[in-house]
């Protein structure tokens, strides 16, 4: 059984709102790939819900209304009940939802149509070592759904960039790194042992990291001791956005004790291993990159994902890339589907 466990389908009306690639709406056109092909279930979803994944003046993706979101994710629950052997989906999160939304997470994740959550590995800049991302993490690892960490619309250090190509093709890859990165660092999978994370694009190129997150986390040039903090002054906003790089620790007058709270302010005891109990897609389209993932992290933590649409690489190749990894056969399975029905609990969902 090969399962995708990264595609994208978008509603015509988002068509008509905002510029994306005609695949995205080509429901027919992209089951009858994967039928060719020999995929047999592929998860979809979105990482910007109802909203925009180019840049469009006066949208803003992370102010979309309950309502609408509800009504996203109906038309896709729809969609996957009217082709029931072929799809399931992800509910869209932002990772620093307020009470409100993360509730309509929860709402619609009671649908079997969805079996896991897509978020964004930054937020306008903020990364996911955030505290104000706790509630995301502590949803997600209360669900027990996987979640699909893909890049923004808008990464990190393209603000100024205006081809859309390289946003895409080398943006999103560098602040996926920066996503999982921090989230190793900040420690969340040692606060919530449960969560399931798949790093998108192949993780970015988290599996280069293990021994510069180890220093980041103990800098021995720094005399054993951490180095100095920037000033709050100093390139960084006072509010929520000064701990976009900091470890989660406790909300501001926070009743959790003070030793707790210094814990939490400091990075993970293990970073290189916490990148390593992550998950990751294949669809970076790169034999290098898949076989530094398998060395690294190894092909049980590897899912086949193929993020098309819109990505039009011919299905085919990317299975063939995988099956000509210096692995066994067993091994090759478990990335092309295995991996993916035990992680998704596939074989107990109707």
């Amino acid at each position: 059984m090969i399962i995708d466990i990264h595609g994208h389908l978008s509603p015509p009306e988002a068509a008509r709102r905002f510029p994306m690639p005609p695949s995205l709406t080509d429901v027919d056109g992209m089951l009858a790939a994967r039928a060719q092909a020999g995929i047999d279930l592929t998860i979809i979803g979105s990482p910007v819900g109802a909203g925009a994944m180019a840049r469009v003046p006066g949208v803003d993706n992370y102010k979309q209304p309950r309502d609408r979101l509800r009504g996203f994710h109906s038309w896709m629950s729809e969609l996957i009940r009217s082709f029931p052997d072929q799809l399931r989906g992800y509910v869209y999160a932002n990772p620093f939802g307020d009470d409100d939304h993360l509730e309509g997470v929860r709402e619609t994740l009671a649908d079997p149509a969805f079996v896991g959550l897509i978020t964004t590995s930054s937020v306008r800049g903020e990364l996911l070592g955030s505290p104000r991302a706790d509630s995301f993490f502590s949803l997600a690892a209360e669900a027990g759904v996987p979640v699909l960490v893909h890049a923004p619309a808008e990464p990190i250090g393209t603000e100024r960039v205006d081809n859309i190509g390289f946003v895409e093709q080398i943006g999103r890859f560098g602040d996926v790194t920066l996503g999982m990165a921090m989230i190793a660092f900040a420690g969340w999978l040692d606060k919530y042992p449960d969560l399931r994370l798949i790093g998108a694009t192949g993780g970015g190129a988290m599996a280069l990291l293990p021994e510069r997150l180890e220093t980041a986390a103990r800098p021995r040039h720094w005399g054993g001791g951490a180095p100095p903090s920037a000033p709050t002054g100093a390139g960084r906003q006072p509010s929520d956005q000064s701990a976009a790089g900091r470890p989660p620790s406790a909300p501001p007058g926070g009743d959790r004790p003070a030793s707790d709270r210094e814990a939490l302010d400091a990075p993970s005891p293990k970073p290189a291993a916490a990148l390593q109990r992550m998950y990751v897609d294949t669809s970076p389209f790169s034999p290098a990159h898949l076989s530094l993932n398998a060395e690294v992290l190894g092909p049980e933590r590897m899912l086949f994902g193929s993020d098309s649409p819109p990505m039009s690489a011919p299905l085919e190749d990317l299975i063939r890339m995988i099956e000509k990894l210096p692995l066994d056969k067993a091994s090759q399975q478990l990335i092309l589907g295995g991996n993916a029905e035990a992680l998704f609990d596939l074989r107990s969902r109707p």
